[in-house]
């Protein structure tokens, strides 16, 4: 399988940006320690495709910089400070970073919109050897079997047309994406949060379906939706369990 997925970067998030920063989950601090026990140094990471920082904060704990960076202005313009997180606007196949200067390469929920022979290419030139690389995504959210089949309903008949191809991908879990790096084993672990009504809405605002769909039949599915969701949730500030699990690709280089 060839590792060219895509050629120019497609933007289906800054329109969204604000939302984006207030709405994703945020990764678990079990996630970033994890990421921390692969190198053999924590001087510098490099989170690519880093959206507003979900996951660059995390890593500042660990590492003694972080280098985030994301194609989109709005998202890096949204992104959450930290004294160790340095943001800045750049693709992820072209990093500026210099030669051989980070010991772990992440990206998180964005590989899938990468032409990943141009970012592999980057990974080793900016990597020490024996740096780590980690590839890190989620799919469909799980909650209450009561609300959950509206959710599922919502994503699949009505949001399903509106999907980029890419989204396959998320959903397999990046199992058959090329990953040509010495391969490891990543414990499963589950992303959480304990939302109330208008947190898991504006979540489902940021789908990159949602635009699309937007463009072709307006905002009467989505708020057909939420008058849906609100039927059934009770009260709209009663806090439910939403459920991620992660799938990584991990390795060294």
């Amino acid at each position: 399988m060839t590792g060219r997925y895509s050629t120019s970067f497609k933007d289906h998030f800054s329109a969204a940006a604000p939302h984006y920063a207030a709405f994703r989950p945020h990764y678990p601090l079990e996630l970033a320690g994890f990421l921390a026990t692969l190198p053999s140094q924590r001087d510098l990471a490099w989170d690519s495709g880093c959206g507003s920082g979900q996951l660059s904060t995390l890593l500042g704990r660990h590492f003694q910089r972080v280098e985030a960076t994301d194609a989109s202005a709005a998202q890096i313009a949204g992104a959450e400070a930290h004294p160790r997180v340095s943001y800045r606007v750049a693709k992820s196949e072209a990093s500026e970073l210099t030669d051989r200067c980070v010991d772990l390469a992440v990206c998180a929920q964005a590989a899938h919109w990468y032409d990943l022979d141009a970012y592999y290419r980057e990974v080793r030139r900016v990597c020490r050897d024996g740096a780590a690389v980690a590839l890190v995504t989620y799919g469909r959210n799980m909650l209450d079997s009561d609300v959950n089949t509206i959710v599922d309903d919502f994503y699949d008949r009505v949001a399903g047309p509106y999907w980029p191809p890419e989204r396959r991908i998320v959903e397999d879990g990046y199992r058959n994406l090329p990953f040509p790096f010495r391969e490891i084993t990543a414990p499963s672990i589950d992303m959480t949060a304990d939302w109330t009504l208008p947190q898991l809405l504006g979540y489902v605002d940021t789908w990159s379906a949602m635009r699309g769909m937007e463009k072709a039949r307006g905002r009467e599915p989505y708020e057909q939706f939420c008058r849906d969701m609100t039927a059934a949730w009770g009260k709209p500030g009663h806090p439910r369990r939403v459920t991620w699990p992660l799938a990584m690709r991990v390795g060294y280089v």
